[in-house]
């Protein structure tokens, strides 16, 4: 069955060429396992490297963009389907709405926003998709010891580390969505920290 993979991802131009290869690999196995790319809708960086790389190898794109940012130079104009928004918050919401998985790949402040927003959502099971990060080139270590240290200081359960899959495979990352089953919550499990 088709999946729709959000994927959350930097739109600079000025990064080292390993971050350009894993987007390009990650958009050529999405659509090569018939899987749909749903993102921020830009055409650089790593946003416009997945969508480029899903179309080369014959795949479909849905772009969520702004409306401020629908503009000549910023939007990847080759998206299957382009929807425009308001701003920033309509446009994570839809993306949140129609996607079946997310997948971060390294970026900046926007990217980190957004994977961190969806896995808070997943805490307060406000959804229960799968989310992966991307760590390639060991990008996200000090943002996973962040991760560890909430938890090592009670301000999260230890549980809350199944909420996502950590990989600098795109293969580990796509079969992790492909074989993910919803998690089981207990009743205050992510949230009563003290109990």
């Amino acid at each position: 069955m088709k999946k729709v993979i959000c994927v959350y991802s930097s739109s600079s131009c000025a990064l080292d060429e390993v971050y350009f290869n894993i987007a390009y690999k990650l958009g050529c196995e999405i659509a090569k396992r018939g899987d749909i790319l749903l993102f921020g809708g830009g055409m650089t960086g790593l946003m416009g490297e997945t969508a480029r790389a899903v179309h080369e190898s014959k795949g479909r794109v849905v772009g969520i963009i702004p409306k401020a940012l629908n503009v000549s130079g910023i939007v990847y104009e080759r998206c299957d389907e382009l929807v425009e928004t308001s701003g920033m918050r309509e446009r994570k919401a839809i993306m949140d709405e129609r996607s079946d998985a997310f997948i971060a790949l390294p970026g900046g402040y926007g990217t980190l926003e957004e994977l961190l927003e969806i896995i808070t959502l997943k805490q307060l099971a406000y959804h229960d998709k799968p989310i992966v990060i991307i760590n390639e080139n060991n990008y996200y270590d000090n943002l996973l010891e962040q991760f560890d240290k909430i938890i090592h200081e009670k301000f999260a359960k230890p549980q809350c580390k199944e909420l996502y899959f950590v990989t600098s495979s795109v293969f580990q990352a796509l079969e992790y969505i492909d074989s993910y089953k919803p998690m089981e919550l207990a009743e205050k499990w992510l949230t009563d920290v003290g109990k």
